[in-house]
């Protein structure tokens, strides 16, 4: 997710206080009811923190659940105090007023996953014994993130979502909520994503966990009561997972090979080149808001991500959704590939599912779904613009 000072004046114009929601809050929903995950562990009980932005209609028929990537977190949007030198939230730009997602028409949720560090049950919770968790926080999967947000909505007494939409590991989640609630999901928002994740997927996440190992302070994951955290190797892992999300040209255009505040080569092991400067701000940055643990479980959630997991193939989980599906990729997106989004474009076009493909030629690699405001606002605020027509207008039949 790009956090970096080189983006800031392209999202000038919209990462203004004047065009946000505003001040939001951060909400928390605890439950008594065990969460049974996929993996045969069991959290006796869970908290989810979540955040909500504009009004929910009389017949709770305009909600869209919004799923974070693997860095984000429920603050999706607005800010929490009136500090002028306060960063807004991950998708600001893209929720509020007469935006992409317009608060004006719908009710937006935001919910941080399970197994996460900003606010809901993971591993640097407290388990039972008053000890933060650590590696005996049990294994979780995308579709125990989706169980959990059931839960959520249960609670908000939700009983179906207009549309459930994100990008990277938020898209996953959205197709898992039109698996395992076709009944309580009327569009799917399948961001730069994919419905399975590759070998070259896996392969980047185990890079990523090897830095956190490591690091002798990673302490096999009992850390937290020490003074030192393995930042040194979530830092690096936040590294190698930023490259992913960017592209050879976005690279080469914003560094090439320019030199960090000096004029010449000094061929040394110091930091001379912009690019690296650069990976380090957003592992220096990474770490002061993010768990290592926390980094690991999710990692591993992706890896074992296969919509298709539990059914003999891709076509008997697609079979029983009744959602539409918005599809989009981005022709630069290495991490989660076009390939990857016909992988599910295909079938669903097959069994005949109401489905749109969007390949959107973007220069930002993965990041482009969060870069690329206006087009993005024009394909996914269009297409829900569309769908909320569609849905409102009259049946014919009945006059």
């Amino acid at each position: 997710m790009p956090n970096g000072k080189q983006k800031q004046s392209k999202l000038t114009l919209v990462h203004t206080r004047e065009t946000s929601v505003g001040i939001v809050e951060r909400q928390f929903a605890h439950f008594d009811t065990p969460l049974r995950l996929r993996s045969g562990g069991v959290l006796e009980n869970f908290t989810i923190a979540y955040e909500t932005y504009g009004t929910l209609n009389a017949d709770k028929s305009n909600v869209i659940l919004i799923c974070h990537a693997l860095s984000g977190d429920s603050h999706v949007a607005g800010y929490y105090t009136d500090d002028p030198d306060e960063a807004p939230g991950w998708w600001d730009e893209a929720v509020g007023p007469n935006k992409m997602f317009d608060t004006n028409r719908y009710y937006v949720i935001c919910s941080n996953v399970i197994g996460g560090c900003r606010g809901s049950t993971g591993p640097s919770s407290l388990a039972p014994d008053g000890k933060p968790y650590g590696l005996r926080f049990p294994i979780i999967t995308i579709s125990d993130m989706v169980e959990a947000q059931r839960h959520l909505l249960d609670r908000l007494d939700i009983p179906k979502l207009f549309a459930v939409g994100g990008g990277s590991m938020g898209g996953m989640q959205a197709l898992q909520w039109a698996v395992n609630y076709p009944e309580r999901v009327e569009n799917v928002l399948f961001i730069a994503s994919t419905p399975r994740s590759s070998t070259q997927n896996i392969a980047f996440n185990e890079i990523g966990r090897r830095a956190i190992y490591a690091d002798p302070n990673w302490q096999r994951g009992d850390y937290y009561d020490r003074p030192e955290k393995p930042d040194a190797g979530l830092a690096v892992a936040r590294m190698i997972g930023h490259i992913t999300y960017m592209s050879e040209y976005s690279l080469e255009t914003k560094f090439g090979r320019n030199l960090q505040n000096r004029s010449q080569l000094a061929y040394t092991f110091d930091t001379e080149f912009a690019v690296e400067s650069y990976l380090q701000y957003q592992g220096e940055k990474f770490v002061e808001r993010f768990d290592a643990n926390s980094y690991l479980y999710i990692t591993k959630a992706l890896d074992y991500y296969d919509v298709s997991e539990g059914y003999s193939t891709i076509y008997d989980a697609l079979r029983k959704t009744n959602a539409n599906f918005l599809v989009v990729s981005f022709s630069s997106d290495w991490l989660y590939t076009d390939k990857q989004a016909r992988e599910l474009v295909d079938p669903l076009r097959r069994l005949k599912k109401n489905v749109e493909y969007q390949r959107v030629k973007a220069s930002f690699g993965h990041d482009s779904f969060l870069v690329e405001v206006e087009t993005m606002t024009e394909l996914v605020g269009g297409y829900l613009d569309r769908m909320w027509k569609k849905k409102s207008r009259p049946n014919k039949k009945n006059g």
